[in-house]
């Protein structure tokens, strides 16, 4: 429908050339949509078993897990890769490097790789950063990112994502890959931008849960969700990004789902904080936090409420003084972040 309406669209101007042309785009498109892809999923954990989900019944999905075929009938994992027209890493972003070199070399130039992973290595790198100096020039990459909670896709439920591809022509590919399942994938830019919204979504969503477990309101939660999208904002924007970036799946989206969700491991750290149940403060926001610092990635003390969060996560006993610390420096400001 999609192609049909661009392709009239387009042709109304459009001389004898030109229209043949569009003709064969809308086709060519048309014919993608309905292709049934050799679809490799590597990681069989809760976001390895939703994209399982998702594909299985329309396309042909082989599943490597930890070195073991889960499902295929490839017996290494560089067979398999050559076989392959998506491969989707449904991994954690710390072996993203090592297995991205292991399969470079066996990856074909038309593949499309593809993560969901939403957090930095041991050496402070996004997952698109390592996709950048592994498969540029070799082939093709992307990130999927937004509010897709696993076990939400396994019941049958909505997701929400956008999509950023190192070719954009490849949208084609994304549209067959998730057609007729019940992921809304969005073509979308800004690689980089998004990367980094997606990843310190989870640093911002620990002091939702902060808030709620000291019952500091439902205007806290308001003030919370502005501040933390300005930041994101700024920060993006100090990588290069665009400002309004983080208005998006991969930013509000996906920090609005983080920050309220009844399950979500990053709100329910900022309730432990507040508690004092200060063992086991573990998870990617924390990790994100510790690498931000050890690296230097960002002058992170010129952002207030992303300097809150690390020093509650770093030295959770300063927790009241430093929230109380917070807000009275917040009285003092007088003209709104956005």
């Amino acid at each position: 429908m999609i192609a049909k309406s661009a392709f009239k669209k387009e042709n109304r101007d459009a001389g004898p050339a030109q229209a043949a042309s569009s003709f064969y785009d809308a086709h060519s498109w048309r014919r993608k949509s309905e292709m049934k892809l050799r679809v490799l999923i590597l990681g069989y954990g809760e976001m390895g078993h939703a994209m399982e989900y998702l594909l299985a019944a329309r396309h042909d999905v082989r599943i490597w897990n930890l070195g073991t075929v889960v499902k295929g009938n490839h017996a290494t994992l560089e067979e398999a890769v050559a076989d392959a027209q998506v491969i989707l890493f449904c991994l954690p972003v710390n072996p993203h490097d090592e297995i991205a070199r292991r399969i470079a070399p066996h990856v074909v130039p038309d593949c499309l790789c593809l993560t969901i992973a939403k957090g930095l290595d041991e050496a402070g790198r996004t997952a698109a950063q390592v996709f950048e100096r592994v498969f540029a020039g070799k082939c093709h990459y992307g990130v999927i990112y937004g509010p897709m909670i696993s076990e939400e896709l396994r019941a049958g439920r909505h997701g929400f994502a956008d999509a950023v591809l190192s070719d954009a022509a490849d949208f084609a590919l994304i549209h067959a890959l998730f057609l007729g399942s019940t992921l809304v994938c969005q073509q979308a830019s800004d690689l980089h931008g998004r990367s980094w919204s997606v990843i310190l979504k989870n640093v911002y969503a620990i002091l939702f849960g902060v808030a709620d477990e000291l019952q500091l309101g439902d205007n806290m939660r308001g003030h919370l969700m502005v501040a933390a999208i300005a930041e994101l904002s700024g920060i993006v924007q100090s990588f290069g990004g665009k400002a309004n970036t983080p208005y998006s799946y991969a930013g509000l989206g996906d920090l609005l789902t983080t920050a309220t969700s009844a399950d979500s491991h990053h709100h329910e750290l900022g309730c432990k904080l507040a508690r004092g149940e200060w063992q086991d403060i573990s998870g990617e926001g924390v990790h994100t936090l510790r690498m931000v610092e050890k690296y230097r990635l960002f002058d992170w003390r010129g952002y207030p409420l992303f300097a809150l969060a690390h020093d509650i996560v770093s030295a959770p006993q300063t927790l009241q003084d430093r929230l109380q610390d917070y807000l009275r420096q917040l009285r003092e400001v007088e003209r709104c972040a956005i």
